[in-house]
């Protein structure tokens, strides 16, 4: 049990580490102390099941008999749920492709799932596939619910997505049953700042924003560098190994055969390389468009993380807006954030402190892109402005060729994550671990929120 003890606190220390690197610096309630514990020790542990637009949770197991294309109903599109077991997004969408002989491109999804859970979603291929899928023999990843449709899924197309998670080797001797009530009640009440979790980043190697920074800049080597020879203690000893070897020898040829095939990207940059000496700029470019835009999208992700961890450090709250502040209004439907926003500090605000009280409308901060006006946010332009002195970054990086052809538009988040039905399935012994408790929770997050944000916040 000592033992066991060590290597969750060694794991705990390198996860908050990581944290801290992606901007993750603060908690809604310092003063509450967390329940400690586990989470992702089993995938079997950690179950996340897509919510449709229309507010259906998808079932694991859920199938039905599928229809025939038809003329008629001008279907276009083969559509099924998708569950996979301890996978990654990308591998299980690259390996169906590589199934059915067609363009990864080709398969449309609403959002990534995380690879350590059992997940089940949506997704779309152009064209009738019916028969292939149902033949899909395929370990850990099955294929249900088979539907020809007019429609594809598009990407954020879902409302967001249902968590059932067990935390582990819970100290029984701290944590009561009415203490873990008590602090979920003031996460439902109050909410927790709704940061980008480390999956965002990348959890074993929280990299993903410096590659986009660098990359917009256009510091094609430093990318190469970070990419393929920095190493970070919470990855396997193995790959660390790897890296090491090429930064030391340079021996592209020797890294090609020795890095594994799991790390495709670096393989693909190395192999390049081989090619064409020195050309880190081509090696970069060699990546797919959907890397890219992931590593720019990181970068974005990383600046507001930054801006709310540095407003609680400030003290100002994230519950009730200051002067300055950018209010929107959620819609009647999903409760989603619109573009009817005003500025707090004039005629309307006791009408915007009343419809945030009620969950009808919430402090907003930008995700910055081409068409983001920074004027309309007077608050968080003046957090942005200290962020980019801090991390010594010209702003004119958001004008970047590449923020145009990858159509980084900007958005707005709200700054306060609030899960719905948050609550307890049970509170037990832990059958895998003796002398230690088990607490089961299930609750739905909107789309784009993290599920281990909230977890972080439970377990501190």
């Amino acid at each position: 049990m000592e033992e066991n003890s060590k290597h969750n606190n060694y794991y705990t220390r390198i996860e908050r580490e990581n944290e801290e690197i992606v901007g993750i610096e603060s908690y809604a309630n310092p003063d509450l102390t967390g329940i400690g514990g586990v989470y992702k020790d089993s995938y079997k542990d950690f179950i996340v099941k897509e919510i449709t637009s229309e507010g259906k949770i998808l079932e694991i197991k859920e199938d039905s008999s599928s229809l025939s294309f038809s003329e008629e109903l001008k279907d276009k599109y083969t559509t099924f749920n998708l569950i996979k077991i301890n996978k990654d997004s990308f591998d299980a969408l690259r390996t169906i492709s590589k199934a059915l002989k067609i363009p990864f491109d080709s398969i449309r999804y609403s959002g990534l799932k995380d690879k350590c859970s059992i997940s089940v979603q949506r997704a779309s291929i152009k064209g009738n596939y019916i028969n292939e899928l149902r033949n899909l023999k395929i370990k850990d990843i099955f294929i249900r619910n088979i539907t020809p449709t007019r429609k594809s899924v598009k990407l954020g197309s879902n409302w967001g997505n249902n968590f059932i998670i067990s935390i582990r080797k819970i100290e029984k001797e701290y944590n009561s049953e009415e203490k873990i009530k008590q602090i979920i009640q003031r996460i439902t009440r109050y909410g927790i700042p709704n940061y980008y979790g480390l999956q965002r980043f990348g959890t074993f190697r929280p990299n993903s924003h410096l590659l986009g920074r660098w990359l917009l800049e256009k510091e094609y080597k430093k990318v190469y560098d970070e990419f393929v020879l920095r190493t970070y203690s919470s990855e396997s000893l193995e790959a660390q190994q790897f890296r090491r070897d090429l930064s030391e020898d340079g021996d592209l040829e020797k890294a090609y055969n020795a890095f594994s095939k799991g790390l495709i990207y670096e393989r693909m940059m190395i192999r390049y390389l081989m090619k064409h000496t020195d050309n880190y700029e081509g090696a970069i470019n060699i990546l797919p468009p959907y890397i890219i835009k992931l590593l720019i999208s990181s970068f974005q992700s990383y600046i507001y993380n930054k801006m709310v961890s540095l407003r609680i450090k400030e003290g100002i709250s994230l519950l009730k807006p200051k002067e300055g502040d950018v209010i929107s209004i959620f819609d009647e439907d999903g409760g989603n954030i619109t573009q009817t926003k005003y500025i707090y500090g004039g005629f309307y605000d006791q009408y915007l402190i009343k419809a945030i009280d009620l969950n009808r409308a919430a402090i907003v901060v930008p995700l910055i892109g081409y068409d983001t006006k920074l004027k309309e946010f007077p608050l968080m332009k003046n957090l942005l402005n200290k962020v980019m002195e801090e991390e010594n970054i010209d702003q004119k990086i958001f004008t970047s060729e590449l923020i145009n052809q990858y159509d980084f538009k900007g958005s707005l988040r709200p700054i306060i994550l609030k899960p719905k039905g948050l609550e307890i399935l049970e509170y037990t012994e832990d059958e895998m671990y003796p002398d230690t408790m088990k607490l089961k929770i299930e609750f739905s997050l909107q789309k784009g929120s993290y599920a281990t944000i909230l977890l972080r916040e439970l377990i501190k």
